[in-house]
């Protein structure tokens, strides 16, 4: 699919049940129009992921993601031999009365091809999104090795030599910010970070994403989930949170929010015990009679 404006991706992004404001989708119309990494930055749930996934939908291109994590190294994201299947192939040849050589067996038919080998190598006519999620988990080594692969789309295995993309993927890149990325990864990336949602934009993300969800249940879930956003929590709930609630209460065929029916299903949408404490209760009954009173 092409994109030839920023109303035009706006309203194919809407399509797909993803509601952008203007500022993010400028941002992903630019990284797609000069070819730049899109860096995401923003609290966790609040949908950076999701727009790695609905640019693959929209450009029907493959999804390449590699999760980061600590510890995490070249073996897990780029390559690594597959020494079973050499070894294997080694024993095959000493049946046969013959000795492998090490440029055989360093072959790329022995070769395990990891996210970043694969997004690089690609063969598609169509280039591949590239989502490396929560670069903020990985090492700051990790991150060096990383600006060499971002600069020249390139990664060179030393048995086998340089492989260079044909066509660059659509790099995405996320952080939830539990530690600051350095800049000179920012640098080669667009920028753009994402804010928790105001109720209206909410409140139109879960009737597009949960279209089962009665329309006065919908407003009080978002409601509610406003104001626990304006509280002190050791995890502020984000939209995901909102939809997986919307869809469970739906599930319990509810038609409005009830104060039973919110303490029974807290855990839906908070994660630790003493937010779940703190909210439970008085707490519950007087955000439910606010919201009730604004609408």
């Amino acid at each position: 699919m092409t994109i030839q404006s920023i109303d035009e991706l706006q309203e194919a992004l809407r399509k797909q049940r993803y509601i952008a404001d203007r500022g993010l989708v400028t941002a992903i119309f630019l990284a797609l129009k000069l070819q730049r990494p899109l860096f995401l930055e923003g609290e966790a749930g609040v949908g950076k992921t999701e727009v790695a996934k609905v640019m693959a939908e929209l450009m029907e291109s493959e999804l390449i993601r590699l999760q980061c994590y600590e510890g995490l190294d070249v073996s897990q994201a780029v390559y690594e031999w597959n020494y079973t299947r050499q070894m294997l192939h080694i024993r095959l040849m000493e049946i046969q009365g013959e000795k492998a050589s090490e440029a055989e067996l360093f072959g790329p038919q022995f070769l395990l091809r990891r996210p970043l080998l694969q997004a690089i190598e690609n063969s598609h006519e169509v280039a591949p999104i590239l989502l490396i999620d929560e670069i903020d988990r990985s090492d700051e080594e990790f991150e060096a090795f990383l600006l060499e692969v971002l600069s020249d789309f390139q990664i060179t295995v030393p048995e086998i030599g340089t492989i260079e993309s044909k066509q660059p993927p659509v790099v995405v890149l996320t952080s939830n910010r539990t530690r600051e990325v350095h800049d000179a990864l920012k640098r080669r990336c667009l920028y753009y970070w994402i804010e928790y949602p105001t109720f209206n934009k909410e409140l139109e993300i879960v009737l597009a994403k949960v279209p089962d969800a009665p329309d006065d249940l919908a407003r009080q879930v978002t409601g509610f989930i406003q104001e626990l956003r304006q509280m002190e929590l050791y995890k502020i709930p984000g939209i995901a949170e909102t939809l997986d609630w919307t869809a469970a209460l739906v599930a319990l065929d509810e038609h409005i929010l009830a104060p039973e029916v919110v303490d029974d299903t807290l855990g839906v949408i908070l994660k630790y015990q003493d937010d779940v404490t703190k909210i439970k209760g008085q707490m519950t009954r007087q955000i439910l009679d606010r919201i009730t009173s604004v609408n």
